[in-house]
């Protein structure tokens, strides 16, 4: 799969390779916290909402408080740049829409910086807690 992507990525030349890669990747997660991963063939399918939703929480899982600068380097600068993509390889026969689907469904995203950064909590082992010896040491 990652070679088609490659070749499209490659010919559009608005968004690097890796940010195609991650849109499939995130597709998974986007329909499992959609709820919808024991459904099979169109019940799967998310809305733009929904796969920009599991997209961020995979970003933010992988990238932590740099994922919007990694977007951002990718080419993808706000979120309705992962609706071209989308569509793109909906274009391609890479990826199934619905009659309902619109890339307008990714216009109303999110501040990459207010989600990435601002609204980073780093998530610390249970060991590096269970240090604290009482004296903020």
């Amino acid at each position: 799969m990652k070679d088609p992507l490659r070749k499209l990525a490659l010919r559009d030349g608005l968004y690097a390779p890796e940010a195609f890669t991650f849109l499939y990747e995130s597709l998974e997660h986007a329909v499992r916290l959609a709820g919808r991963d024991a459904a099979e063939g169109s019940a799967r399918h998310v809305s733009g909402q929904e796969l920009l939703n599991g997209m961020r929480e995979y970003a933010r899982e992988l990238f932590g408080p740099f994922a919007g600068e990694v977007w951002r380097r990718w080419g993808v600068k706000e979120s309705i740049d992962w609706g071209r993509i989308v569509f793109l390889l909906v274009e391609e026969n890479l990826l199934n829409r619905q009659d309902s689907d619109s890339i307008q469904d990714f216009a109303q995203g999110f501040d990459f910086d207010e989600w990435f950064v601002k609204g980073y909590e780093p998530k610390l082992p249970p060991e590096i807690l269970a240090r604290d010896d009482g004296n903020g040491a």
